[in-house]
């Protein structure tokens, strides 16, 4: 175990007589194999940890209440897993104990086209919803990159690539049905679109990461498909000038719905790992929807200001063939830049900050990691002031590792002081406790603390998470 690794306790085993109530209860959806057990222990952060010591496959709200019973009985921590891909350790298991893997609950419960919403079990993928979608006029618009689960979305709060046009999950989700610490079942909000009805406790879950409740179903907003969609891509002779370009965009109302940064190192990476020819600088990868003349218009409008910035290789992709493999390279680009020195682990860190100052962000934090000598990539949703930054470690190198933790505290505590947060869509998890206390100060920690006691009095539901 790293001793780096924040909040991690003594990991309890789970007591035996546990383990043969589960058994009674789940048969085979229980599993205490170490490979299983070890696939729900990792996830995609720098951290090891001992895996849990047994996992509950969860078809039903039934399953997942019966599980937190049993282990509240015990005592015994929950934390619950879908896709697996959290960055900031959200799913390892700090204090031992059982993990409710929910993505066998994957049925889309109910699509009402003429409100414009569905309700799906926690373990239905983005990709599954938009596919049982298909020919319903309507799309799931919130889009992360990875095919993660909605459960799991809501739990960190995600956003992506869609985000400054469509929001992000606190917009799009209405409804949930949570199960507690001690097993009971509660469903937060309604089908409207809006309510003035007592404390808005559906989002008080969202972006909780299950340290208040495990969200079993969730009910979102959906959006019409556009009659018109075009890609385009730019690149531009610095960082900054691609910056300056969005942030015009955005100021001038130009409604685009997608506008993504990769740094060059990225383009490097993913010309590689996806055999593409792009100029390899800074570039922005945009989308715009609407109608077929007023993505025509946004689009010349893009292209007038890419131009005014810099702005070269302005190429567009108009069918869903030439869209699909732009944004596939975009969203390998994590994988794609692990691939450039084999054997790494990535530190990867995100913060967001008012617009106007994204540009002094991305600049100063190119300039450190340049200065560092670390190898390192650029990717954002610079649309609304987000971007990721992975610094690619060797995991033998203990030294390493403390320069990429350097260089992040150094990163966040700039978006900070930018009058930004520690984290625009990875959420606290492990890696950033020390960070939310910065943002937030003593009194709303102390706040966020009474919430948990209150609805977690035995700190089961994912212990060592949010707050050390």
């Amino acid at each position: 175990m790293n001793d780096r690794t924040p909040g991690v306790g003594t990991a309890r085993q789970a007591p035996a007589e546990l383990l043969q109530r589960l058994a009674q209860r789940f048969g085979e959806s229980l599993s205490t194999a170490r490979a299983v057990c070890e696939q729900h222990g990792r996830d995609e952060s720098p951290f090891d940890v001992p895996p849990p010591s047994a996992v509950v496959f969860c078809r039903s709200t039934e399953d997942v209440a019966d599980a937190v019973r049993l282990c509240a009985a015990f005592a015994t921590p929950v934390i619950a897993f879908g896709a697996g891909s959290s960055l900031e350790g959200q799913l390892l298991a700090v204090q031992g104990g059982v993990s409710l893997d929910l993505t066998p609950m994957n049925r889309v419960l109910e699509v009402v086209a003429e409100d414009m919403l569905a309700t799906v079990q926690a373990g239905v993928t983005r990709l599954q919803l938009n596919e049982e979608l298909r020919h319903s006029g309507l799309f799931f618009a919130i889009d992360p990159g990875a095919d993660a689960t909605l459960g799991g979305m809501t739990a960190t709060r995600a956003s992506g690539t869609n985000a400054v046009r469509y929001g992000t999950m606190r917009e799009n989700v209405l409804a949930l049905t949570v199960v507690l610490a001690d097993g009971s079942v509660v469903r937060t909000g309604t089908r409207a679109r809006k309510s003035s009805a007592g404390y808005d406790l559906t989002r008080l879950f969202v972006g909780s990461e299950g340290t208040l409740g495990i969200i079993t179903e969730v009910t979102v907003r959906l959006q019409p498909q556009p009659q018109a969609v075009a890609a385009a891509v730019c690149s531009f002779p610095d960082v900054a000038r691609a910056v300056g370009c969005t942030i015009e965009m955005i100021q001038s109302a130009l409604p685009i719905a997608r506008c993504e940064l990769m740094d060059a190192n990225a383009v490097r990476a993913v010309n590689a790992h996806d055999h593409l020819g792009l100029p390899e600088q800074p570039l922005l990868l945009m989308e715009f929807h609407g109608s077929p003349a007023g993505v025509r218009e946004q689009a010349e409008a893009a292209q007038q200001i890419a131009g005014e910035h810099g702005g070269s290789d302005f190429a567009w992709a108009d069918t869903p063939e030439e869209r699909g493999r732009l944004w596939k390279a975009r969203h390998h680009a994590y994988l794609s830049a692990l691939q450039t020195r084999p054997g790494c682990r990535c530190v990867t860190t995100d913060t967001c900050v008012p617009i106007s100052r994204l540009a002094e962000s991305i600049h100063d934090t190119v300039l450190e990691a340049d200065a560092a000598g670390l190898p390192y990539f650029v990717v954002g949703h610079v649309g609304d002031g987000n971007f990721h930054v992975g610094y690619l470690i060797d995991p033998l190198q203990p030294a390493e590792r403390e320069l990429a933790e350097t260089l992040n505290a150094s990163l966040v505590r700039r978006a900070l002081r930018l009058g930004g947060t520690c984290s625009g869509e990875h959420g606290v998890g492990l890696h950033k406790q020390q960070f939310l206390l910065e943002e937030a100060g003593e009194q709303a920690i102390g706040l966020m603390r009474a919430l948990k006691r209150t609805l977690d009095p035995a700190g089961i539901l994912n212990p060592g998470k949010i707050f050390s």
